[in-house]
């Protein structure tokens, strides 16, 4: 797998990343270990998990993160591995609170790089933002982590453009460390915001879009594949798999379209179509890795034998709106 440096920062990640969210919960120890090996084995790197991931279980506390810490110490792997983790999150059960202040921040690193079993954290995302709270605030408690070692670096994660771009001129105005990347929902297929049942997502939009290519800031999408969307449509007896929700956020009619652009398109150049999917996005103008969302061996096999594919402008404008 390739390896890519984010910008503004010495991290080397692999041209992909590997999500987490439901190790722990809907992912017992034994799979999910099998698919963190296999991930390290293929030249991976870069390994994405949040503080909040499982909290949903009744009783769980972070098991997301407490497998992946009990795997590198079981591996000794902590230094071949770049470890994200977020924090930030409201509590599931007050999503209307934000948990941003300063105090929130150092207690969620705390318990992060306890469960990791890790001294300090590669890259630190915040999960959500609070729009009522000032950036200085936000990048200056950042910077303090960075300074204490328990961080190297920041990044954010459902932040609008504005927001960024204002956090990002307060750093550099301020001689302190900015984000060196941006987490957001983001995929080939045609979204549709109103559907998305939490509201505090954001995805990618123009604007976001705008400033990551004047700023060149990376990009780490999740939902990359879409929750598998194209894979289910392709097959007649997947379809069924597509949930309310799935077909609330993505229109079908319009993803339709996309997916016989990129069968298409799949055929002429003798790749697969997660290859068309995933080379979407690490075909952009500005460093984007592609977050994989895998359940099982062979999903991750599909999505690490995808990785490589490179796309032209005209092909993603083709794959976007099927014009050339």
């Amino acid at each position: 797998m390739r390896q890519l440096t984010l910008p503004g920062s010495d991290l080397r990640v692999s041209s992909l990343c590997l999500g987490t969210g439901q190790f722990g919960s809907g992912i017992g120890q034994e799979t999910g270990w099998r698919l963190l090996d296999r991930f390290v084995e293929a030249g991976g790197t870069l390994i994405d998990t949040a503080n909040i991931y499982g909290d949903w279980v009744p009783g769980a506390k972070s098991p997301s993160e407490k497998m992946i810490g009990a795997w590198l110490a079981a591996r000794g792997l902590r230094d071949r591995v770049v470890l994200a983790t977020k924090g930030g999150h409201p509590r599931l059960d007050r999503m209307d609170v934000p948990r941003l202040a300063p105090a929130d921040l150092i207690h969620d690193v705390d318990e992060s790089l306890a469960h990791l079993q890790t001294g300090c954290i590669d890259l630190y995302w915040l999960h959500r933002d609070d729009p009522a709270r000032p950036v200085g605030e936000i990048m200056q408690t950042l910077a303090e982590l960075a300074a204490a070692g328990k961080i190297r670096y920041a990044g954010c994660s459902n932040w609008r453009a504005d927001r960024v771009r204002a956090a990002q001129a307060y750093a550099a105005d301020n001689q302190l460390p900015g984000f060196v990347a941006n987490q957001m929902m983001w995929s080939l297929a045609a979204l549709n915001p109103s559907g998305l049942a939490d509201p505090s997502l954001v995805p990618m939009t123009s604007d976001l879009y705008r400033y990551h290519l004047e700023s060149g800031l990376a990009a780490v999408p999740y939902s990359s594949q879409a929750n598998g969307l194209f894979q289910k449509l392709s097959h007649w007896w997947a379809r069924r798999r597509i949930s309310p929700g799935q077909a609330a956020r993505y229109p079908l009619a319009e993803n339709r379209a996309r997916l016989a652009r990129a069968q298409s398109l799949a055929r002429d150049l003798g790749v697969s179509l997660a290859g068309i999917v995933l080379g979407y996005l690490q075909s952009q103008p500005f460093v984007t890795v592609p977050i994989i969302g895998c359940r099982t061996l062979d999903q991750l096999d599909d999505s690490l034998a995808a990785d490589g594919v490179r796309l032209t402008p005209g092909q993603l404008t083709f794959l976007e709106s099927g014009r050339e």
